[in-house]
């Protein structure tokens, strides 16, 4: 049959005739801007290009496709509401290809490809991952070099991950509306929800998603009470002798500012719920203390999150991150990381959500790492079982290594990957992460083990000036491109960014950046890492020069203003 050109417009909703066409790739990659006859369209092996053309668009749907002998699922763009210009196909390799439509912030990534095939008989899935940050981009870009991974979405996700093409977002998808996802999940066959933030655990939409036979992963609401509430967990620990500060929980600001006096300072103050990373108080004097403690129960900063305080031992010693996933009986380590969350050089300043990691952690030993598999992850994952709680998903046991003892205590869980540590775990690990996380949501992770690259890998956050107080929103960033073009190691993370009418980069966040890197050891991965931070043109950010400089103590820091 000769090639054909089809131009379709379709404005409200799409003809019923094209709301599921096939698309089979060629091995051509596709050039020019409109018309690309690099695809057959249609069941049948007819070639023909298509152009799809529309002002005020309210819908249209591609999907699902066919490829080969395997089948994809596609995606459903509705709301555009915009002139999309063209769509095209991206043909560059047989086995995969990708979506977009210009002049839309929406694009979509269908992969049905990696670096290694899929074992065989192994099940294809398409992955939801819900968030927008970071954490997310860096999940949705392991997801997308997953073998048996057909598609990545991720709801709402962001401008960067968009454009990166490692997930197709679907902003106007609400994550905390169970039945909207679940909808989602039904319409596009999709067989794994990876939910990255912390607030959707704790409300519960993995309960809702597995009560409606969809595999997620992540703790239910009552399991993530270790995360959404520090009494909760240090109740835990109390029970099950899991090594932790000494405490007490208050919900009076005298009887708390007594108990602070007879404790002296230094000590640590923190709300019992969830307070964006923010809620944890190191106080160095007792008049430091006593305001932290005002601040959450008289002067509610933290709304209901710091209506129950945690007045906390100080332990002194080097901080560490840790994480394992949990299948409710079973859990297996994942890499070492450790990250920064003072705001400034030197771990000076307020606390922030983390401002850089790197991976591995020197300071966890494998000894060490045993010795937290034992006397701590492990007596979680039991004692949750026996509450009658089991636990699936990530534990992330925030540790902290004694000075003087040498001997790791729990200082927080958080039951989701952490947010920059996720970043250089996902850029280092080596396997199928969709088929890891399915075999943790199905007990199976007996079954499972763990591939990661050699040498290190490090993330600098870039963040909006004031974090993490208050900042301004809307500043220019520029030369993304050439940062990431530094070396092929380069990776960069979106957490708080958009694009403007000009389709330029903007701040719209705290944590912005995370400027992520590999090398064959930690001083490469830092100086990749830093010479892409470099390249990036942002009055309005700023980021610390010194990440890994516990690692590193006797090396030179960065120190370009």
């Amino acid at each position: 049959m000769a090639s054909s050109a089809a131009q379709i417009s379709f404005c409200n909703t799409a003809p019923a005739s094209f709301r599921k066409p096939t698309f089979r790739p060629s091995t051509t990659a596709f050039s020019g801007q409109r018309l690309y006859n690099t695809t057959h369209f249609g069941s049948s092996p007819s070639s023909a290009s298509l152009k799809l053309s529309g002002n005020n668009c309210n819908g249209w749907s591609i999907g699902p496709f066919g490829m080969a002998s395997e089948k994809v699922t596609g995606i459903y763009l509705g709301n555009a509401n915009s002139a999309f210009g063209a769509i095209g196909i991206n043909c560059s390799r047989s086995s995969s290809f990708h979506c977009f439509a210009q002049k839309t912030a929406r694009s979509v990534s269908v992969n049905a490809q990696s670096d290694t095939a899929p074992a065989a008989g192994e099940e294809r899935v398409v992955v939801l991952v819900i968030g927008g940050g970071g954490r997310e981009h860096a999940l949705c870009y392991a997801m997308k070099r997953s073998p048996s991974c057909d598609a990545v979405f991720c709801a709402p996700g962001n401008a960067g991950i968009s454009n990166a093409g490692d997930a197709t977002c679907i902003p106007d998808l609400d994550v905390f509306d169970s039945s909207a996802v679940i909808s989602f999940c039904r319409k596009w066959d999709v067989g794994l929800v990876v939910v990255g933030p912390e607030a959707p655990l704790v409300s519960g939409i993995v309960n809702d998603l597995v009560k409606a036979g969809i595999p997620a992963f992540g703790p239910s609401s009552e399991a993530s009470a270790l995360e959404g509430s520090k009494n909760f967990m240090k109740s835990l620990c109390d029970k099950y002798g899991i090594p932790t500060a000494k405490y007490k929980t208050f919900t009076d600001a005298s009887n708390a500012k007594q108990y602070i006096q007879e404790q002296g300072a230094p000590i640590v103050i923190k709300a019992d719920g969830l307070a964006a990373g923010k809620g944890v108080i190191v106080a160095m004097t007792l008049e430091e203390a006593y305001e932290a403690v005002d601040s959450m129960l008289v002067k509610g900063v933290f709304g209901s999150a710091g209506f129950r305080v945690i007045v906390e031992e100080y332990l002194e010693g080097e901080e560490a991150s840790f994480f394992a996933l949990v299948d409710g009986e079973n859990a297996i380590p994942l890499q070492s990381a450790q990250d920064h969350k003072r705001v400034g050089d030197g771990d000076t300043g307020p606390n922030t959500g983390g401002m850089g990691a790197y991976s591995p952690a020197p300071v966890l030993t494998k000894e060490l790492q045993d010795l937290v598999m034992k006397s701590i992850i492990l007596p979680t994952v039991k004692g949750m079982s026996a509450e009658g709680c089991k636990f699936v998903g990530v534990l992330y046991a925030g540790l902290m290594i004694q000075k003087k003892s040498g001997l790791p205590k729990l200082i927080e869980y958080n039951v989701r990957f952490g947010d920059p540590e996720c970043q250089v775990l996902m850029v280092r690990l080596e396997c199928d992460l969709a088929q890891v996380l399915l075999a943790a949501c199905r007990g199976r992770l007996s079954e499972v083990s763990l591939n990661w690259s050699p040498g290190s890998a490090m993330v600098v956050v870039m963040a909006s000036k004031g974090y993490p107080g208050s900042y301004q929103e809307g500043s220019l960033i520029q030369n993304l491109d050439e940062a990431e073009n530094i070396a092929p190691s380069v990776k960069i993370f979106h957490a708080g960014t958009a694009q403007d009418s000009e389709g330029n980069y903007v701040a719209i966040g705290g944590r912005v950046l995370g400027v992520t890197a590999k090398g064959k050891d930690l001083q490469e991965a830092r100086d990749r890492a830093y010479q892409a931070v470099e390249a990036i043109d942002w009055s309005g950010g700023f980021y610390r020069r010194d990440i890994g400089w516990r690692a590193l103590p006797e090396k030179q820091f960065v120190t370009k203003a």
